[in-house]
């Protein structure tokens, strides 16, 4: 098969280097790297076998077909002004390989379709709400909101860990919702991102609202989905000292700083309270490490399918060689959100069950 440009881009972007920094580590010309992507130039078997050595991609992932890519224009970023462009593109490709995965998982297991709808017509709160009362939640905490999402027929899938600047992202392809979580923050971050997700995947369907407005939304639209308006009075009418909210945030399962601001948002702490709560997290160093984390969220779909394939004698290996990516890819985009046991085997005796 012939070398494919779009290809070597990838794996480029996934490495987080430029095409100077490339070309310095293969001992070319950087613009024979930018031809070589621009496909005006095929590279050299020596070239060829250079990129192989420098990027740790496999020889034929260079000769496979184009990948779609997430489209910047979709997709929406919380720390744009922080993400150098280098860690965006690393984490737009991590979403080209996932999308290659995904698409390999879906050819060999019946997933479930999705049912998220369309809400972009209402206000966040009011979105949350309507999303809770079709999805039969009523106003009780959500248990686990990645078992909830896929039962929904939302496919997540952990970012590298050399995106970890990247709080997550989503888009949908193909008709289909996808989530990109960092399964490396706090759970309860995790968590709060997944809700955040889950408010642009249902409030901007339609593309219209983008940039810091749909940021503003999504965020809004989380606090309300995770932190129901109704139970939140009900269990916190007053709030007059910070250890109340340290000791509710485990019913949310939410970060101290979360609760804070919904509490806030509801009404319930003074402007002023709010500021010296802020003020006692930031001391406390709550915003550093969450007080009685909760236990991490996992995936109840990549169990499932791992644990078939492995009765197959199908590894994460065999995956990496059947798609021609190194198996750390593969590896990096489910271990996050899949309980595995030391040889990242599905542990055993774990319930299997899609539960909301």
């Amino acid at each position: 098969m012939e070398f494919n440009p779009q290809r070597l881009s990838i794996a480029r972007k996934r490495r987080l280097l430029n095409q100077k920094s490339l070309a310095e580590k293969v001992g070319v010309e950087a613009h024979t790297i930018s031809r070589c992507e621009k496909g005006t130039t095929v590279p050299t078997e020596e070239n060829v076998a250079q990129f192989t050595r420098v990027l740790g991609f496999p020889r034929g992932f260079f000769e496979g077909s184009n990948l779609e890519m997430p489209s910047a224009e979709l997709v929406s970023f919380r720390s744009q002004k922080a993400m150098t462009a280098a860690v965006r593109d690393a984490a737009l490709s991590a979403g080209a390989i996932g999308f290659l995965l995904s698409d390999w998982i879906e050819d060999r297991f019946d997933l479930p379709t999705w049912l998220v709808p369309d809400l972009h017509l209402y206000e966040p709160e009011m979105a949350a709400r309507s999303l809770r009362q079709e999805w039969g939640l009523g106003e009780r905490p959500i248990s686990n909101i990645i078992h909830l999402l896929e039962s929904k027929g939302v496919r997540i899938l952990s970012l590298a860990e050399n995106s970890k600047r990247v709080n997550a992202f989503s888009l949908w392809r193909a008709e289909k919702p996808y989530v990109f979580l960092n399964t490396m923050k706090s759970a309860e971050s995790s968590r709060y991102d997944a809700a955040h997700e889950l408010g642009h995947l249902v409030l901007h369907q339609d593309g219209k609202t983008t940039g810091r407005d749909a940021e503003d939304q999504a965020n809004r639209f989380a606090s309300a989905f995770l932190m129901p308006h109704a139970d939140v009075l009900a269990v916190l009418p007053k709030v007059h000292y910070l250890a109340h909210i340290v000791e509710a945030k485990k019913r949310w399962k939410v970060s101290v700083a979360a609760l804070n601001y919904r509490l806030h948002k509801l009404g319930i702490t003074s402007d002023w309270k709010y500021r010296d709560f802020c003020i006692q997290i930031s001391e406390n160093r709550y915003n550093v490490t969450e007080p009685f984390e909760m236990e991490r969220e996992r995936s109840v779909v990549w169990q499932k399918v791992m644990k078939t394939l492995w009765a197959e004698k199908t590894t994460q290996r065999d995956i990496a060689a059947q798609l021609n990516l190194p198996e750390s890819e593969v590896t990096t985009l489910i271990y996050g959100i899949l309980h595995t046991g030391s040889e990242g085997r599905p542990e055993a005796g774990k319930s299997l069950s899609l539960v909301i």
